[in-house]
């Protein structure tokens, strides 16, 4: 049986390595969403702009079937969580670690 004294290095490595990489991953992440969203947002004045003017012709019904694809997809995701039980310390802190970073990106 393995002493607290081996076992808490492991767990305290766990957590440091995934506070950082949380932190980093979050600001990251969030500096990259803000680009995302204004190259989104002007993609669909470009669209919107078109579509009033004539020169192109949008079909909304369309649209929507591929949002709501990918709306299944993403719901459909969510089942590979379940192999990340083992790793709590780490998605535990790694979590923590993102909502630091993504807050102050």
């Amino acid at each position: 049986m393995a002493s607290m004294s081996e076992i808490l290095p492991s767990f305290v490595y766990q957590l440091g390595l995934g506070g950082i990489g949380g932190f980093v991953v979050g600001y990251a992440l969030k500096k990259l969403s803000k680009l995302v969203i204004i190259l989104i947002g002007l993609f669909i004045l470009v669209l919107l702009y078109l579509g009033t003017s004539g020169v192109i012709s949008i079909n909304y019904q369309a649209l929507g079937e591929a949002v709501q694809g990918w709306i299944g997809l993403v719901s459909g995701a969510a089942s590979w969580v379940i192999g990340l039980v083992s790793f709590l310390p780490f998605l535990g802190s790694f979590v923590v670690g993102f909502l630091l970073g993504f807050k102050l990106g």
